[in-house]
């Protein structure tokens, strides 16, 4: 059947929103006890739940109704349950307390103190007891206090301080022997991928901490995943060399040993706790993720012999690796798959899939595959992101036509964009848009320096890759310079904004929980990220002008595009007054804005049906501003002075 001339943005999609969010599940926090596999699932009500597959490999959810497995320890959460001794200990969302939950039975509530947080549990069988990340917010100082703690599993104590004094903390691992106890932590104003410390010490009888000994980290080193092997030694990740590698503890002299060098990152930034990159299959053998360019590879490491062996996998993003002998358990996903969790044999090489984030209905010749990209920037500096032009079987572009560009600018903004099938993405290609998805200047995955490019440089290096990104595709022939918009989210909304203000290059933007005023978010933001901006723009008040001079609220005056803003209306990081004091602004002065609003939503969208409302209110502004017609009814958004 031949393919139908039609304008770009007008192509009828087989992907609807609901596609995109309404049929999808998030997958998380893979963990292993005894023969049973479980994982958390967010599901498309907003809600969390455990679920575990047995031996027999069936599969159901442990979670009942009432009950939200997660945490808001710093947050972002993530650790948000721990699987251990044949039952689970779980965060509920509503209270922040904890639950222990035997399977087939109901949740009792395991902690009583209201305003206590907990994150990232382990057990300490030896002692009878679960050791946990506490944030304490009863304290009536400005922030909370941030500690280790242990709490016996029979319940009712209000737990034991074991570790304390720094800001931050993440981490607790114990030796097989259960005898010494790992954890990383860190100080303001570092962010866990500037700097972390991480330490050991030894139990005292009375189940304390006794001595510390500080392995590895600083101010200036970041320390990722400490985790015991099977025969007691302590490995790790750090990025000493610019680069996140793995090493391992040679106690007997106290060096430490870099296991296998080269420029690849095995870490992560670690915005949220339960993150994990490598795994023992025996004391000899270790299986470990790791991406180079922004793609991701499994591999597998002798120990003894340090032989570097890499799996040849069609994953191009690997997470959350769990490892038991024979076997190894993560969330992957490739340029034509969405993301799933998968069994991987690795002796045999076969790889299984246990449950995806949703059932693949897209047929391959509706799929644009992601384009690495690296093109020219500011200072002379290369960029990158992945590419993925228009692509739909079913229709081509007007003659002498060219595509319009939707930049997208990811979170964080110390994250990363990945090259993996998402039909978030396909939403638009298979509508005729080019997608330009930036790793910009600050993103991780391309070594330390990469990362420290965005050092006092927010607002501007990341903002400079978006434009300059786009600049270069037109220079290409392969978008339209006319028609140029930019979307983002958080991090990635601030991006937008700036790039509309500072910047006459985009013709439209898409602002989704974006930080319009950097002073704001520096007096108002929690206490993770609290000292944040001091690395990324300046100390606070000290450089003040750096962060007007940064702010777009503070120079609408030279916005002269149309925006939409999006944004929850319970968002403790980004507060609504910003999007509603620039929407307020832009209203003011005449431009097209659009702003819609979602209450019960925080950082981050969890419902299927306001995510849903979002994106079609995003393709129903471009098709205003840009002038083409929608191939399916969609609810309009009002659009002021359109």
């Amino acid at each position: 059947m031949a393919s139908q001339m039609a304008t770009y943005g007008s192509w009828k999609s087989p992907i609807t929103a609901d596609d995109v969010f309404a049929k999808s599940v998030g997958l998380r926090g893979i963990q292993l006890d005894g023969d049973r596999l479980y994982w958390s699932e967010s599901r498309p009500d907003g809600r969390t739940v455990i679920v575990c597959r047995s031996s027999d490999q069936q599969a159901m959810d442990l979670t009942p109704a009432g009950y939200n497995v997660r945490t808001r320890v710093h947050e972002y959460g993530g650790g948000d349950y721990l699987a251990a001794g044949g039952g689970i200990y779980f965060s509920n969302f509503a209270d922040q307390q904890m639950y222990r939950q035997v399977p087939g039975a109901e949740p009792e509530l395991f902690t009583r103190l209201p305003g206590m947080r907990y994150a990232d549990a382990i057990l300490d069988e030896v002692h009878g007891r679960i050791i946990v990340v506490r944030e304490d917010h009863t304290t009536g100082a400005s922030q909370p206090v941030n500690a280790l703690v242990s709490i016996r599993t029979t319940g009712n104590d209000e737990g034991q301080l074991l570790v304390s004094g720094n800001d931050f903390y993440a981490t607790p691992r114990l030796n097989p022997e259960g005898t010494r106890l790992a954890w990383l932590a860190w100080n303001h104003p570092n962010m866990p991928w500037d700097g972390t410390e991480l330490w050991v010490a030894e139990w005292l009888a009375d189940g304390s901490l006794g001595r510390r000994t500080l392995v590895a980290g600083g101010k200036a080193e970041s320390i990722f995943q400490p985790q015991w092997s099977p025969d007691g030694m302590l490995y790790f990740i750090s990025d000493r060399t610019g680069w996140w590698n793995l090493y391992r503890w040679q106690e007997q002299n106290g060096s430490v040993e870099a296991l296998c060098p080269m420029e690849a990152e095995f870490g992560e930034s670690q915005w949220k706790f339960g993150m994990s990159t490598f795994g023992f299959a025996s004391a000899d053998k270790l299986i470990c993720a790791y991406s180079q360019k922004g793609y991701y590879h499994l591999a597998s490491l002798d120990t003894r012999t340090l032989n570097f062996q890499p799996f040849d996998l069609p994953c191009t993003v690997i997470s959350n690796v769990r490892v038991v002998p024979g076997q190894v358990f993560f969330i992957a996903g490739s340029a034509t798959e969405p993301v799933a969790l998968v069994q991987f044999d690795f002796v045999t090489e076969q790889i299984k899939v246990v449950r995806r984030v949703q059932e693949i209905t897209l047929d391959p010749s509706y799929c644009s595959i992601a384009q690495p990209l690296e093109f020219p920037t500011d200072e002379g500096f290369t960029a990158h992101g992945f590419f993925y032009p228009p692509k739909n079987r079913d229709f081509i572009g007007m003659p002498e036509e060219l595509p319009p560009l939707l930049v997208m600018s990811h979170g964080g903004p110390t994250g990363a964009t990945l090259p993996i099938f998402r039909y978030s993405i396909q939403y638009w290609t298979t509508r005729g848009f080019a997608v330009l998805d930036v790793n910009y200047a600050g993103s991780t995955g391309y070594g330390r320096a990469y990362r420290e490019r965005l050092k006092g440089q927010w607002g501007i290096a990341d903002v400079a890759d978006c434009v300059n990104g786009a600049r270069h595709l037109v220079s290409q022939g392969v978008v339209d310079g006319s028609r140029l918009a930019i979307t983002g989210g958080s991090a990635g909304g601030y991006a937008t904004l700036c790039a509309l203000t500072f910047f006459k290059l985009f013709r439209a933007g898409a602002s989704y929980y974006g930080v319009s005023d950097l002073e704001a978010l520096a007096r108002d933001t929690h206490k993770f990220e609290s000292r944040y901006l001091d690395g990324l723009v300046g100390p606070y008040p000290e450089r003040r002008d750096l962060y007007l001079a940064r702010s777009p609220i503070h120079h609408i005056e030279q916005l002269a595009c149309p925006l939409i803003l999006i944004q929850g209306l319970d968002d403790p990081i980004v507060p609504p007054n910003q999007s509603q004091m620039m929407f307020d602004a832009l209203r003011t002065r005449g431009l097209p804005v659009a702003y819609v609003t979602f209450a019960g939503e925080q950082h981050g969208f969890v419902k299927a049906e306001n995510n849903k409302c979002a994106l079609e209110a995003e393709l129903y502004f471009y098709s205003r501003i840009f002038k083409f017609e929608l191939a399916e009814e969609m609810a309009p958004v009002q659009i002021e002075n359109l």
